[in-house]
């Protein structure tokens, strides 16, 4: 009986914040700098979500190291509903095998909102490198073995991990160079630091429009009626590859213990942005696919997406941390 009571009372309560909820600002921690894509992307929709739910989104920017800085600041937040995070298959999916000492632990640590999009990448050069497609780049990265720099986020990212693809099958030795962000990766890029990178296409937007960058190929299932004449990875041999990194997501938790009722309100209040017009053409304007879907679809996704990173982190022998 006093199981009973003590159940009912909790329900109660919940229910009753729940309805009261959002009551104060909301704290948005971005796991990348400002001005890269998801930041760019992520600042349109809080100005939509504000209207929708009452109350102020407030964006904090938590980037670098692995997006290490971004998971932990989620973690060690109260759950409240107050603090929601953006996550990635880096932070999620391969910190957890390549990181002795990760302060979190994205199984136990965090309670998933759901999945938001998945970037369509490409392999993106300097205009002025030589090399003017993949086979061209495969060529100059033999001939010029280990003088080219490839431009990571650090090791271990999906950017390194494509770097060493290309070196183990191609018998190439180009050199891993991490930054901070994809931003200062592309900067990088048009100072000449480094030769070439794997960016999403919409980070690399501004430099392609404004011819300082080129893509030599895209991850996508068919050319793209925008960039036409790019082949994609299938079409110039990097196939086998897409099946081993999957594609870039990104996905909304909130700190372990957040009311199961809290989380459902942010979940229909996202699904309520997605499907607003205007955010919903700039989300394809940016190469994105929309992939909202309920909690407990995420939270199978991130189970099965940390098994393929595991595989992937054994295929190319990724050192741990």
């Amino acid at each position: 009986m006093i199981f009973v009571l003590l159940g009912t009372t909790w329900l109660a309560a919940n229910s009753a914040y729940a309805q009261t909820y959002p009551s104060k600002p909301i704290r948005f921690v971005l796991n990348v700098s400002v001005g890269v894509l998801s930041d760019i992307v992520m600042r349109v929709g809080v100005v939509e979500l504000a209207r929708q739910m009452g109350q102020p989104w407030v964006i904090e920017n938590r980037q670098g190291g692995n997006f290490v800085p971004g998971a932990t600041a989620c973690k060690n937040s109260a759950p409240d509903g107050y603090t929601v995070c953006l996550v990635n298959e880096q932070a999620m999916s391969l910190n957890p095998h390549i990181i002795s000492t990760l302060p979190y632990d994205p199984d136990k640590d965090f309670k998933p909102i759901t999945n938001l999009y998945v970037q369509v990448s490409g392999v993106a050069a300097a205009s002025q490198l030589a090399a003017n497609s993949i086979g061209e780049l495969r060529q100059m990265g033999a001939a010029k073995s280990g003088a080219m720099n490839f431009a990571t986020l650090g090791p271990g990212t999906t950017q390194d991990i494509l770097r060493q693809w290309m070196n183990r099958n191609w018998k190439t030795e180009f050199v891993g160079v991490p930054y901070k962000g994809m931003n200062v990766i592309l900067n990088a890029i048009v100072a000449g630091e480094s030769s070439l990178t794997q960016t999403s296409l919409g980070s690399a937007g501004p430099y392609l429009s404004g011819g300082k960058v080129k893509l030599l190929a895209v991850n996508s299932a068919k050319r793209l009626p925008k960039l036409p004449k790019v082949p994609t990875f299938s079409e110039v041999g990097l196939g086998e590859f897409i099946d081993v990194q999957g594609r870039f997501w990104w996905g909304l938790v909130a700190p372990a213990g957040v009311p199961d009722s809290i989380i459902q309100r942010l979940n229909v209040e996202f699904h309520r942005l997605f499907r607003e017009p205007k955010f919903a053409e700039l989300v394809d304007s940016q190469f994105l696919d929309s992939v909202v879907g309920t909690p407990e679809q995420f939270a199978a996704f991130l189970k099965t997406d940390r098994e393929r990173a595991r595989q992937v982190v054994k295929i190319f022998n990724v050192p741990r941390q």
